[in-house]
């Protein structure tokens, strides 16, 4: 995979539209915002069966922000709170120590080239906070 940081699979993935747009009703809602680049996230679950079976978002933001939150929305589909949060783990020490991806979690690599751009790793990380907040009443 390129080491740029906005190599193509990762500029398809934020394109890609996956999850787009506001989900009503829905069972959870969590919107974070990062102040020092101004990204903003809204996130919303509906969790059926102790498992999620609807994912949207609504992002104003970078286009990694924009690509996480469609790899959320496009991975996390049927998981459940756990197999979320495992991934959210996941996403976290890539970013911070640039530790390997578990298998399960291959589609983050995307990401890797994240990791060596400190400045930009917020962003990425943005939607899955929002992610875990949202997570937080199941």
């Amino acid at each position: 995979m390129s080491q740029a940081l906005y190599h193509e699979a990762l500029v398809a993935r934020a394109r890609s539209g996956l999850g787009k747009g506001r989900l009503d009703p829905h069972d959870a809602s969590a919107r974070l915002d990062n102040p020092l680049c101004g990204d903003r996230v809204t996130l919303d679950l509906k969790i059926a069966d102790g498992h999620i079976t609807g994912i949207g978002h609504e992002v104003k933001g970078c286009l990694l922000c924009e690509a996480a939150a469609a790899t959320i929305a496009g991975q996390l589909k049927g998981a459940t709170p756990a197999q979320a949060r495992e991934m959210i783990a996941a996403v976290t020490a890539l970013m911070k120590d640039g530790t390997a991806l578990p298998e399960a979690f291959a589609e983050l690599a995307i990401f890797t080239p994240v990791h060596l751009a400190k400045s930009r790793r917020d962003c990425v990380l943005l939607p899955f906070g929002a992610l875990e907040k949202a997570l937080a009443a199941f």
